[in-house]
């Protein structure tokens, strides 16, 4: 079973970050500069907290808030759900399942950062790791049906 850590071996453990008393206009430009959906809050390398695009939406825009007079801490999501990279990738796609989420940060046995994964990061390696299996097992019948014609 493949796990967390595969993902970010193919894709780099590389966060894009911010900090709590950074203001959402700033944090916005920077989700969109960076084309991501999502960005960790951090204070001393601890997460504290995600701003996201639905945090932006529901908390910033729906209530009419100027993006450049609050912060990130006002309107982020303070309850992180967190993976660790030896958990099952499995795992991982039924916590963004069932908690309707799309990014999880992952974190070691020190619960310092160490990457963060999307519902379309684990979407394409899983094509990829059905490619390789098909590969495989494509090349193993099509080795066993050539030695089968070798007799008859």
């Amino acid at each position: 079973m493949p796990e967390v850590k595969s993902i970010l071996a193919e894709k780099g453990s590389d966060v894009l970050s911010v900090s709590p008393s950074e203001s959402v206009l700033e944090a916005a430009k920077l989700m969109n500069k960076k084309k991501v959906g999502a960005l960790v809050v951090i204070v001393d390398r601890a997460v504290v907290g995600m701003f996201t695009e639905r945090d932006l939406l529901q908390r910033v825009v729906a209530h009419q808030k100027d993006p450049g007079a609050i912060c990130v801490e006002e309107v982020m999501t303070k309850k992180v759900i967190r993976a660790h990279p030896d958990d099952p990738v499995d795992k991982a796609k039924s916590t963004m399942k069932h908690k309707r989420i799309r990014h999880l940060p992952v974190v070691d046995d020190t619960d310092e950062l160490v990457g963060m994964i999307s519902i379309g990061d684990i979407n394409a390696f899983e094509i990829g790791y059905l490619h390789t299996y098909l590969d495989y097992h494509g090349s193993m019948e099509e080795s066993m049906w050539s030695r089968m014609s070798k007799y008859g």
